[in-house]
């Protein structure tokens, strides 16, 4: 019979590992890590898909705050634009300088830690930490509304799509950073086709004369309404666009060599593409007149009035999903690795240093995709009130990873040091106008920040005071004394006596010189209690028998209660005590759940003194 039990669980076994392989590939050796480093092309699938696929929305959060005022603002979604693409360029320059000087990763977080001090870096960390699971929600959500502007019968299905496509990914990116990219070089390669091709075409068709000029009203007009109040709105909404920029230089690890310099290649080139469609989607939607409309998105209808309604139009329209769908793609590479860094300095649990099957931070994915999934439920799934939390989750991170560098360049001084402090200012300044801009103006919106933020840094504190009095207390120093026992006394739990009863004991006489039976006696059932008595001092004689009562009839206190008094009396004699808890196991898993627990709980009970070992003797039954 135990021979068929071992054949079961090993069969059981058998079965978990092959689904987990086909889920999640082959389990990787530590020497197979640099066959999940990425090529360039990969990286700029994987990485960028967050920022670049932010076209889809970004212009359309613009125009939103324009409309509230009329249809002729949205002239104003131009200049506002530019403003976009100055602070895209100081971003790429800054960033592009935060890989060169910290190629083992980290973004923000490292580089505020090294130059503004750890509570400036856990702030950049933390609120990366939000942003992350809010790049997540916003592109998954996002996506699933490009996917209902085509087929919008699936409108009220919203929230089971977004979820459902987290958990596809969660999976995807527990296979491996190789596979992921694999798997979304095809979605973003086609997106980034589809748009070179709609702002070509788009244009094309301006310089040629089969455009006409539709616009709500021309650049410069005077329009009632619009104050510096709502520019600013509106700037900082579609400043929006460029979250994800910081991803790449918080992941430089995941690069194949030379890393820093691949990570700066990949950068550049997604600030260029990215910079490209944001100009050539706004200035399409200024051209064609488009004004938002429910249930359809801005890039669709410009999609439309480009395309037409064929199968250009509905290619675009596959191409956004997808890509905003994998968009959080971006979120699930960077935050494990911002996981890492955070666990690494002790400010977050040590499993996120911990690599899974796949060589991947398993533990921070996971995370990632719940705290995604919540967000969403607690939402409804609408994107345009997420996007200034999104905002002020990365902002606050630009502006603290810049100020560090420009303090890095004025206390290093190197070679050009004067040109790459100012482009760090630049980018510090209008990131801290935007931080200002939502405080002030977005504040009904963004909240939630203020109660998230200190919880996330009170937990961070806490976490690492916990891991600091640990390795205070557990360093080995010449000065500290070694416990020496001298003896043991073993406390052997006795209910009914049994055969199992009888190996515990025989156990306890074999480690200890002094052993005890202990019983508790609940009081409900004298004759029992009288027959245990008697079948225990016939078959044990030498061994004392310790009724414990219990009128309230819990049998964890008085075990506890007792085992501590003879522990703490035995501790001055330099002994140590064994309880023995005498365990049988059924022949089948679920016969578990027919007996109690008890003996868990008593662990728990004892678990605070230093001179207490629990021990269980085990009898596996045969029927």
């Amino acid at each position: 019979m135990g021979n068929k039990r071992r054949k079961t669980k090993q069969t059981a076994l058998s079965l978990y590992k092959k689904i987990r392989t086909v889920l999640l590939g082959r389990t990787l050796k530590n020497d197979e890590g640099g066959k999940q480093e990425l090529t360039k092309l990969q990286a700029l699938a994987m990485l960028s898909s967050d920022a670049l696929s932010s076209v889809a929305y970004g212009t359309e959060q613009i125009v939103l705050v324009l409309i509230t005022v009329s249809s002729a603002a949205i002239w104003w979604s131009v200049p506002i634009a530019l403003g976009v693409l100055v602070l895209l360029f100081s971003l790429v320059l800054s960033y592009r300088q935060v890989i060169k000087a910290y190629p083992q990763g980290g973004g923000a977080y490292v580089v505020s830690s090294e130059n503004l001090g750890t509570k400036a870096g856990l702030i950049a960390g933390g609120s990366l930490l939000i942003d992350y699971m809010l790049t997540v929600a916003v592109s998954v959500t996002a996506g699933a509304e490009a996917i209902i502007s085509v087929l919008p019968g699936l409108h009220d299905h919203k929230i089971f799509i977004c979820n459902l496509i987290i958990i596809l990914l969660c999976l995807m990116n527990l296979r491996g950073a190789q596979e992921s990219a694999g798997f979304l070089m095809l979605p973003v390669y086609l997106f980034v086709v589809v748009m070179f091709l709609m702002i070509g075409v788009g244009v094309g068709k301006i310089f040629l004369g089969m455009a006409p000029y539709t616009a709500t009203a021309a650049i410069g007009q005077a329009v009632p309404g619009v104050s510096i109040a709502l520019l600013l709105r509106s700037f900082s909404s579609g400043s929006a666009s460029l979250t994800g920029v910081e991803a790449i230089s918080n992941a430089v690890p995941v690069f194949k060599n030379p890393k820093a310099k691949n990570a700066a290649a990949t950068l550049a080139f997604m600030g260029i593409i990215l910079g490209i469609f944001f100009a050539g989607v706004t200035f399409l939607n200024y051209w064609y007149g488009v004004v938002p409309a429910d249930n359809v998105t801005l890039l669709s209808q410009v999609g439309l009035a480009v395309f037409g309604n064929n199968i250009l139009y509905y290619i675009m329209q596959f191409a956004t999903a997808a890509i905003l769908a994998v968009a959080a793609n971006t979120g699930f590479s960077a935050f494990p690795m911002l996981g890492f860094n955070l666990a690494k300095d002790k400010y977050m649990p040590h499993i996120y240093k911990e690599k899974g099957t796949r060589l991947g931070f398993s533990s921070g994915i996971i995370t990632l995709a719940v705290g995604a999934a919540l967000l969403i439920v607690l939402f409804q799934g609408d994107t345009t009130k997420l996007i200034p939390l999104y905002s002020i989750g990365v902002f606050i991170p630009f502006t603290l990873a810049q100020t560090g560098m420009v303090v890095k360049w004025c206390r290093e001084k190197p070679k050009g040091w004067i040109n790459k402090a100012t482009s760090n200012i630049v980018g510090a300044l209008i990131s801290f106008a935007i931080i200002i801009i939502l405080f002030v103006f977005r504040l009904a919106d963004i909240w939630p920040f203020f109660f998230i933020m200190p919880a996330l840094l009170f937990l961070f504190y806490q976490i690492h005071s916990h891991y600091k009095e640990v390795a205070k207390e557990l360093r080995l120093t010449s000065r500290r004394k070694g416990i020496r026992y001298e003896g043991n006394i073993g406390v052997v739990l006795i209910g009914n006596v049994t055969v199992v009863d009888q190996s515990a004991i025989d156990y306890a006489r074999s480690i200890s010189e002094k052993v005890v039976a202990l019983h508790v006696d609940t009081g409900e059932d004298i004759e029992k209690s009288e027959e245990i008595k008697r079948d225990f001092s016939e078959r044990f004689r030498d061994i004392d028998l310790v009724i414990a009562p219990s009128p309230e009839r819990s049998i964890t206190e008085p075990v506890v209660k007792y085992v501590k008094r003879i522990a703490n009396a035995a501790k001055s004699s330099h002994k140590s005590v064994t309880v023995i808890i005498p365990q049988f196991v059924p022949k089948h898993r679920w016969q578990n759940m027919l007996h109690n627990q008890t003996a868990l709980k008593i662990r728990i009970g004892l678990a605070d003194n230093d001179n207490i070992i629990i021990a269980e003797t085990t009898m596996h039954l045969k029927k």
